[in-house]
Formats: C-alpha cells, structure tokens, sequence
C-alpha cells in the first residue's frame, strides 16, 4: 500500500516543486488551471523516474543530481541495466556506479544490458534521453523474432513488437496503476482494484486509418515560388521525398514503405500513394500529411458484390454478407464502418476510433456496465426498475455511444463542439433507425451542455469521452452540480482521466460526490504503449464505513498515492 510518506508521494511532491519553480517564471494561473495542465507524457516520465531513484536509492533527493558528467556528455556510449520501463514504452536504465541518475533508452525492456548513446544529457534532471546502440545482453522478455516490421527500432510508432502480447497487456494495466497513483490524489480504499487489460482481437492489421506525412525540401522558404537567378521559377523538390512517420527521437522523417499494424487496404493504399508521389512530387514545395482511411462497403452474400469490384478494393467474406475495404484519402469523402449491427459514416479526415476489430468488445462493455445495478444487486449489467432512462453523451463526436447504447435508453442527448461532427452524429442516428424525438445532438461546448439538459439526474446516466487533454474545469464544476446517477468515462490518456476521476470523487461544495467502482484498460494500440481507460462511477449519497460525507469526501482530499503490488515491483525478477 503506498504511503503520504513513502517514495512515491517524493515522487509526486519533486515534480510539484519543478512545477513551482517553473511557474514563477510566467503569468500565474489559477490552481484550476494549473491541475488542468497535468498529464502531459513529460510529467508522468519525471514521475517514472523519481519513482525508480527513490526506490533504489531513498537518499538521491539529497544528490548532486550532476553526479559524473564525464558519463553523461552528449554521444558518448556507455552500457546501463534497464531495471523499468516508463509508461511511455521507453526503457529505464541505471549505472551502478551512479545511483542518482536514470538513462531514458527507447526500444529496451527491464533485464536487457544496453550500449547506449546519450542524445540529451540531463545535467541537472536527474535523467537524460539516448539512442540504442546494441542489445549486450537479452532479457528474458525480449525476443527480437516477434516484430513483424523491418523499421521497429527506428520509427517512433511503435513500443513493444519484441514483447509476448500478454506482458504487453500486463505493461498498459501498470500504465493506468502509475495514473492514479500519480494524479488521482486519493487513498487507495477509494481505488479499486484495475481490471486485466481487454485485448485487441487483432494485434496487426488492425490499424483503419494512417497519416504518413513527408518534410518540406530543405530549400523550401515561406515564399513558395523562390526563383532562382536566371528569374525562373526553380521545384521545390529535386527528387521524391522520405514518405513516412517520425524517427524515433527525432523531428525528421523516416521513409516507410509498409506498415503492418495498418488494415490490408490501408497497405495497398500506403503503397498506391507512394507510388504517386514518384510522378508528383514535383507539384509541391512543402511538407504535407497523406490521408489513408479505410472504408467498408457491404453486400449480402447473394451476388450482389459489383462485378467486376473495384480494382483497388479487398474482398473480405462474412457471416452471410460480403465487404469490400478500399483505402480512401480525400479527408471529404464520406467512409463507412461497421461496428456489430450499427452502421456509422464519417468524413475520411473526421476523428473515429480506429481500431475496428475491438470495437464490438468494447461497446459491448459500455452497454453492460451503462446502466447502475439495483440497490440488491452486485451486478452492474443488471438494471433496476429505477435505472436511468436518459442519456447523456458528453464529447459525442459522431455518436458512437449515443447510436449503441440508445436501445437501453427512451431518450438520449449527444454534443460535441465541432458542428460537423454533430452532423454525422444525426446521419447516423437516422441510418440506424434513431428519430429525433428519443435521440437528438447540440452543437455546443462541452462546459455549457447543461443550459440545455432538463433530465432529472437521478435518472440520467453520462459517457464521457473527453480529447487527450481531459475535462474541461468548469464542466466538472457543472456535471457534479448536476449530478447523474452514473458516469461512465473514457480516455485516450489515463493520466488525464485519473486526474478528473479524482475531482468526481472528491467532489465539489454543492455538488455530488462519487464512489469508483470500477477501472479497465482496453488495447485499441497493440505493439504500442498507449492503453484507453474506461472508469465507472456511481453517484454517492451517504457515509460510507468512515464516517465522510458523499456529497463532499474531504478525506479524499489528502496527497495519498494508489498502491498496487503489480505496481511497487512492476519488473518481473530475471
């Protein structure tokens, strides 16, 4: 169990001094908005390495944290241990003869002895970041023979192709542990315990949409047409340029022919468009991102697929239907998916979910844990009599949640800020069979969504679905005013999500508080280290066994840290 006083609340008290410190330095921001900051990939890897240093070596607080610089010059190599690896994927490693000091190694694992280059020496950070030369010595984690793509280890996409998928899946539980641990500011009897990470049905092939993209030439200027001195117009580009994704540590572009995590189609369609671009790199003078989104046309199995189908089109055989993927890159174009019995249309460029073979499972999920269980019941896939028939989809996109879960409710509000999404949301209620009059969507800010709600909370469950920076303040403020009987919240980033879990259970003078009951992790990004959060809170109106109040649990206001024992060791011993 952790402790206010034990190495991970030094952890979370170092990187608030950095911040303090900082913070002096520009216009002061309110505690609001400064807790609103939280969660940036920087901040959780400063928290990854306090943590390690403390738990190996408690006095390093009290260290020069610029140790030997003649280990830490920029591109010296040196070989390090990797004991941990943060919850960015990257490898942690130490040397035994500087206990004060964490090297940041990409594409290691805990139990690999690394020759690393150092890139960014930290002198007075406590860490520095560095490039992989070579492998010494193997963990038993690691096996080389896994990846699947000839660029792991250089291209900045993926994370863990060297590992098992199930020690993969074991990595992103820890991720969500470290998250609340880190940002939530609770004790841990208010954390339940993290659910196994749900896989992805598919761990390659799975990706629906990619952006490659490619760097302007290095002549390039904001003046398109430089002439050159004979007054002529020159190209911008001399040859076809690198086409692909970011190097790993680096702001340059790697060239990628293939990409296995991507669908078949968007293969075919990486490889058609680069194939383009050898004839018409000539037309452009700067860099550019290429759209590859697949698309789904479905037939039944009754000989009715167009023949001959579209040359650039990939048959795939269903149970009583026929799909035809092809790869679409005009961001305008309207592109179809399929998701179990629902039908969704999008434009190519718009925001969905792009892992589609885990969808089912995963609203399947939402669907059963929507509703709170009865006051008798333990099951929260069972509803009472009383259960909430209003629905509220906060950050509704284009109504993935209001469309599946609509059936368990007689009335249902998605809103978004973007106009356009709203307008997908309402074409896909109505091709799912969705009327206006029990499924409608506003085009609004998140923080004004209720001016417009008039359900009476008890019977009114919400689905957040917030973007990587979480929610808004003042629409926390508004949702525990308002107070809905369930909260359903979904993340892309858990740092985010723990931190705003913790405001909705510690709650709000005047507004309700909220008992988490549970938290899970779903892999939509195998070989990645991104994993999405799904955390179910019901609504508190009691004491619970210590006395504190539901509507404000001042308890939970105190810098307590989640502990797990997963978590404390979170390597296995090799």
């Amino acid at each position: 169990m952790a402790s206010s006083s034990g190495p991970m609340a030094r952890a979370s008290a170092s990187a608030g001094k950095r911040t303090s410190s900082s913070a002096s330095k520009r216009p002061k921001r309110t505690k609001r908005e400064r807790n609103m900051g939280e969660g940036s990939a920087d901040q959780v890897l400063r928290f990854d390495v306090d943590a390690l240093l403390s738990s190996v070596s408690p006095e390093f607080w009290e260290m020069d944290p610029q140790g030997d610089p003649g280990l830490r010059k920029a591109f010296s190599e040196i070989e390090v241990d990797i004991v941990d690896i943060s919850a960015n994927g990257d490898g942690l490693g130490l040397l035994p003869s500087q206990p004060n000091h964490v090297y940041i190694v990409p594409f290691t694992v805990p139990g690999d002895k690394a020759k690393i280059r150092i890139i960014h020496p930290g002198m007075s950070d406590h860490h520095s970041t560095a490039d992989l030369v070579a492998v010494v010595k193997p963990s038993p984690l690691r096996s080389d023979y896994r990846a699947r793509c000839r660029y792991f280890g250089h291209c900045g996409g993926c994370q863990y192709q060297m590992l098992e998928y199930s020690e993969q899946l074991r990595l992103k539980r820890l991720v969500i542990v470290k998250a609340y641990r880190y940002f939530a500011r609770l004790p841990d009897h208010l954390i339940p315990p993290i659910g196994e990470t749900i896989a992805s049905p598919l761990q390659y092939g799975y990706r629906t949409k990619l952006t490659p993209h490619f760097d302007g030439p290095p002549s390039a200027t904001r003046r398109p047409h430089k002439k050159n001195r004979q007054g002529e117009p020159r190209p911008a580009f001399e040859a076809c340029p690198d086409i692909g994704f970011l190097r790993k540590g680096r702001r340059s572009v790697m060239d990628i022919e293939d990409c296995p995590i991507a669908t078949a189609a968007i293969r075919r369609g990486l490889k058609r468009e680069r194939e383009r671009m050898r004839n018409d790199f000539v037309h452009y003078n700067r860099g550019a991102t290429i759209l590859l989104r697949e698309s789904t046309s479905r037939y039944d199995d009754d000989g009715s697929v167009p023949n001959p189908p579209d040359p650039n089109a990939l048959r795939v055989e269903g149970d009583g239907f026929v799909d035809l993927k092809t790869c679409e890159t005009d961001s305008k174009a309207i592109t179809t998916e399929y998701i179990g019995k629902h039908i969704f249309t999008n434009p190519a460029g718009a925001f969905f979910q792009n892992n589609n073979s885990i969808l089912p499972v995963f609203t399947a999920y939402v669907r059963d844990n929507i509703l709170p269980p009865s006051a008798s019941s333990s099951s929260s896939s069972t509803p009472s009599a009383d259960s909430p028939f209003y629905l509220i989809d906060a950050y509704c996109g284009s109504g993935l949640f209001t469309v599946t879960l609509a059936s368990l409710f007689t009335y249902s509000t998605g809103i978004d800020v973007a106009a356009d999404s709203i307008e997908s949301a309402r074409s896909n209620a109505a091709l799912n069979g969705l009327t206006e009059d029990r499924c409608r969507f506003i085009a609004a800010d998140a923080r004004d969504l209720f001016r417009e709600i008039e359900y009476p909370p008890d019977r009114t469950a919400v689905v957040l679905d917030p973007p990587r920076k979480g929610c808004d303040g003042d629409f926390l403020d508004q949702l525990t005013r308002f107070g809905p009987r369930r909260i359903l919240y979904v993340s892309c980033n858990v740092n985010t999500q723990a931190r705003d879990v913790g405001c909705l259970v510690r709650g709000k003078a005047g507004g309700a508080a909220y008992r988490l009951r549970s938290l899970v992790g779903f892999d939509f990004f195998p070989q990645t280290a991104h994993v999405e959060g799904v955390a179910i809170l019901d609504r508190y109106d009691g004491e619970d066994e210590s006395g504190a109040n539901g509507r404000r649990n001042d308890e939970a206001n105190s810098s307590d840290r989640h502990g797990d024992k997963d978590a404390q060791e979170s390597t296995p011993k090799t």
